[in-house]
């Protein structure tokens, strides 16, 4: 009975020493995991804060040039309309 008993024990002290060691296992290791992903998270709003800022100053000169080149060519329309006018002007009055 004795041999039952403590053998009995012996197993229990074993299945609870081997449930330890995994259970810090398992909690080095979701310290671990959690540290990736915090860093991993860090570099990501990082990374996308200097895209956003690329993206604002690409904007911002892609605008400006459009806006330059919508004004030449608004003024290069006028020249052609106001030329068209002209000849059309003269050509009514030598008829």
């Amino acid at each position: 009975m004795k041999k039952r008993l403590y053998s009995v024990a012996v197993i229990l002290l074993f299945g609870i020493g081997i449930s330890a060691q995994k259970t810090n296992s398992v909690k080095q290791e979701i310290k671990k995991d959690a540290k990736t992903v915090g860093k991993a998270a860090k570099d990501g709003a990082e990374w996308t804060g200097k895209t956003t800022e690329k993206g604002y100053d690409a904007t911002k000169k892609g605008v400006t040039n459009a806006a330059k080149w919508t004004k030449k060519t608004a003024k290069k329309g006028a020249k052609a309309v106001d030329k068209t006018y002209q000849d059309a002007k003269a050509d009514i009055k030598k008829e």
